[in-house]
């Protein structure tokens, strides 16, 4: 007979085998034939210098024949502020064609005052294809000198001619390499996919400015035809390697000649690995993410050194003059009473003065905590990866909202264990459901609108934010009242120990143990635990970075959750005691 070890191992393999064969859904391999038309998307215009992104045709660049066409996003792309629209650059698969005319375009004196304020700012322009987002090839310093090959984002509008960057050149000649991996029959397998072709495997953008030069009067067909005559590129050999530079000229009118190549390249890396490229773009990361790991470990020990401390010297040495006093009970039962940890025993759980506000305060903290725990475990898992672009943005509104009912059940919880001192059921469930998402909603709202002042397409459409609204309003706050109809049926929380019916006076505090120092004191340890990992993750927004180490944010989390957990015992200990 099998054994059920046999059995479970032989389920186990079967999954392994199964999840072979698995893709996420939007992120499966697409393949192309020989000659396909492909077009490459155009997304927003970016800068590290500042958040705000702008759409790709805030600058006059070449649109495609019949205009620019907005492309559908998910969630997370609006929220995001990524903007994809359809652009006037095209290619063919395995098709190496040079200095292609992609339009012909006389800009305004505002047109050049507009572009100069971008390149002063130097933002960078981001194109996609076949969900890989286009990338320049940069060749970087580290500290010790040395040179290292890496990847940056999009491709620079312009290029500084001086150092004061005051005079700049327009790149208006873009070379798109296309790194390709062959896909051939071997044998009756065709490595999962269902006739030969082409899978896309790299994405790499060079931009140049060259002064196009022309004979005679400029013909706008010319562009559709691939028949535009320019002195300075030839559609046989490239660009002029001495060509002149085109430079920006300042408050007139000024004519620009955009052109591209597109290059083939074969490659030997498979599709599956083809985002490791731009995963490693910061070099350095995971020495820094190792070292804030060294450094969360160090301060989660001296907490854990500070408990250790508290529970076995201060209460073992309460314990022992317990155990010295004369045996009669009425003395130990005074002595218990007056000095040591015991004092603050019969008070610990007595309701406070704001016990349903407490109460929506540990509601929402769970809701948060559980948005962050599950949003983490799936992108641990591989479902949230940057190639899915949108979805962790898009995972967290959803598991907020779903994450209702636990924050309804617990504020519940915590309400009848008050035994509803100062506090009202519904205006609780209420609280639980709207202070929290309300306060962020407003913040949002503010900031939103000052977005949408700059134009920029970070600002979150009006569409979008009845779809917020929608969350809230028809899934959030059904939940909590569920989770809240749910908590209030159940059995209340017993007390491990007797709240005594008189509360005892709680000594003066020292001018640091009071309210404010208190606060501050702890939440710097809590904030050194997570402030390096905080640093990436905030500057993968802002700075328009992927962020990938979603390990490392795992490990930091459970640091975080065991810290804030030890600093609540130090605290409470040193202001009661």
């Amino acid at each position: 007979m099998v054994s059920r070890t046999q059995l479970v191992s032989l389920f186990v393999l079967g999954l392994v085998c199964a999840c072979s064969g698995f893709y996420l859904p939007g992120v499966a391999p697409r393949k192309y034939v020989h000659g396909e038309q492909l077009t490459v998307k155009v997304n927003t215009l970016t800068s590290d210098l500042t958040p705000l992104q702008f759409d790709y045709y805030n600058i006059p660049f070449c649109e495609p024949k019949g205009g620019e066409k907005a492309l559908a996003e998910n969630l997370g792309e609006v929220l995001a502020g990524e903007r994809t629209e359809t652009s006037a650059y095209k290619c063919h698969t395995n098709v190496t064609r040079l200095c292609k005319v992609a339009c012909r375009k006389v800009w305004t004196k505002e047109n050049v005052d507009e572009f100069r304020d971008f390149a002063g700012a130097k933002y960078r322009a981001n194109m996609r294809l076949d969900n890989l987002p286009g990338a320049e090839l940069v060749v970087f310093r580290d500290q010790n000198g040395a040179e290292f090959v890496s990847y940056r984002l999009g491709y620079p509008i312009a290029e500084a001619s001086d150092f004061n960057s005051t005079n700049f050149h327009i790149n208006n000649h873009l070379r798109i390499t296309i790194r390709y991996h062959n896909v051939e029959r071997r044998g009756n397998q065709i490595d999962q996919i269902e006739e030969p072709g082409v899978l896309i495997v790299g994405f790499e953008l060079k931009a140049s400015s060259i002064d196009h030069r022309y004979e005679g009067k400029w013909d706008d067909k010319c562009a559709e035809h691939n028949t535009c005559d320019l002195f300075t590129c030839n559609p046989s050999r490239g660009p002029e390697p001495n060509a002149p530079r085109l430079k920006l000229k300042t408050h007139k009118k000024q004519e620009v000649v955009f052109t591209y190549d597109v290059l083939w390249v074969k490659s030997d890396v498979k599709w599956a690995s083809r985002w490791d490229v731009y995963l490693k773009m910061q070099w350095q990361d995971d020495e820094i993410h190792w070292f804030s790991i060294v450094n969360s470990s160090v301060i989660l020990l001296f907490l854990s050194g500070m408990v250790a401390l508290i529970m076995l010297r201060i209460l073992r040495k309460d314990l022992y003059r317990y155990n010295q006093l004369e045996q009669s009970e009425e003395a130990r039962e005074e002595a218990r009473e007056e000095t040591g940890w015991k004092l603050v025993s019969g008070d610990v759980f007595r309701a406070p003065k704001h016990a349903s506000l407490l109460a929506v305060y540990i509601g929402s903290g769970v809701q948060v905590l559980g948005m962050g725990c599950f949003t983490i475990l799936f992108a641990v898992l591989g479902f949230l990866s940057p190639s899915n672009r949108g979805s962790l943005l898009a995972a967290v509104v959803v598991l907020f909202a779903c994450m209702g009912a636990p924050a309804g059940y617990v504020s519940a919880m915590f309400c009848k264990m008050f035994h509803g001192a100062g506090t009202d059921r519904l205006r609780t469930t209420l609280m639980t459901a709207l202070v929290f998402p309300g306060v962020v909603f407003v913040v949002f709202f503010g900031i939103n609108c000052v977005i949408w002042g700059d134009k920029s397409t970070g600002a979150v459409p009006f569409g979008t934010l009845v779809a917020l609204l929608v969350f809230w309003f028809f899934i959030s706050l059904p939940l909590v009242f569920l989770g809240s109809f749910v908590g209030f049926r159940s059995a209340p929380v017993e007390h491990p120990v007797r709240t005594n019916p008189i509360p005892r006076q709680v000594p003066d505090q020292i001018w640091y143990m009071k309210a404010l120092p208190s606060v501050l004191m702890g939440g710097v340890l809590p904030f050194g635990v997570v402030f390096v990992e905080l640093f990436f993750i905030l500057s993968s927004i802002w700075q328009h970075r992927f962020y990938y180490l979603f390990g490392f944010m795992f490990l930091v989390l459970m640091i975080l959750l065991v810290t804030c957990a030890e600093i609540s015992v130090v605290m409470c200990y040193f202001q009661l005691c």
